[in-house]
């Protein structure tokens, strides 16, 4: 178990790629404080043992040091943080005003940077090494129509990872962004019915599959791990070879 005995904090853990991390990491020993917006989410998760997801929006910076403050008072020191929460918008340049532009980037980036801001905040005099992974999408670095405003957003994190991966490493904090292709989340139905679409990113993608939410939890389970400890600053695409072809 490649995570025991830490404690990793996961935004957007109500389903599909959150889901699959937040029992992932704890499959691998690891504790997980979760955060999700949607109540009937929180309910789906109830069951599940060595976790505490709570109920909130990620732009919301009570409910966050309100995660922060508790992990300390119960002692679990957190050592990981994934900011996986995140909206995919499909508008096309000509009709993406710049309120919903605002808005996309207040969840997919300044959230992240203020969740990292608030950890350093709690946690800058306590020395904790950290293992920060980013979800990007490979939309961040490759241009795709309709996308304009989410790819804007995830391009953001790439900057922000980058430069802050340099800045902490002194401070034995590693920043790692990991950017999906297409994967088989709650989506993946609907889309699969725009036939022309849904074959045209096959032909796109040289494995000839949509990947699996365990092709990504395993790497981001890996990257929260002491077994990449010289692994730092990176844009790590997991998109069966999508931006090699």
């Amino acid at each position: 178990m490649i995570l025991k005995n830490k404690n990793i904090f996961v935004t957007g853990v109500g389903k599909g790629i959150g889901l699959d991390l937040l029992k992932t990491i704890i499959s691998e020993g690891g504790f997980v404080y979760g955060l999700t917006r949607s109540k009937k989410d929180i309910k789906n998760i109830k069951n599940v043992k060595n976790c505490k997801v709570f109920f909130g929006d990620v732009r919301d910076q009570k409910i966050i040091k309100k995660i922060f403050l508790l992990s300390i008072k119960e002692k679990r020191i957190i050592h990981g943080i994934v900011n996986n929460a995140g909206v995919r918008q499909r508008i096309k340049f000509d009709e993406l005003k710049e309120k919903k532009l605002r808005d996309l980037f207040e969840i997919n980036f300044f959230s992240v940077f203020r969740i990292l801001k608030s950890y350093f905040s709690f946690y800058k005099k306590r020395k904790v090494p950290c293992s920060i992974i980013n979800i990007g999408s490979i939309v961040g670095e490759i241009g795709f129509e309709g996308l304009t405003g989410y790819a804007a957003t995830k391009t953001a994190l790439i900057g922000l990872t980058k430069s802050l991966a340099v800045e902490k490493a002194k401070e034995k904090i590693r920043v790692n962004l990991l950017c999906p292709g297409f994967i088989k989340t709650s989506y993946f139905n609907k889309f699969k019915k725009k036939k022309f679409l849904y074959k045209w990113t096959l032909s796109r993608i040289p494995v000839g599959r949509w990947g699996l939410t365990s092709e990504i939890t395993k790497i981001v389970c890996f990257l929260l791990s002491d077994n990449s400890s010289y692994i730092n600053g990176q844009i790590i695409k997991v998109d069966g070879g999508w931006s090699a072809s």
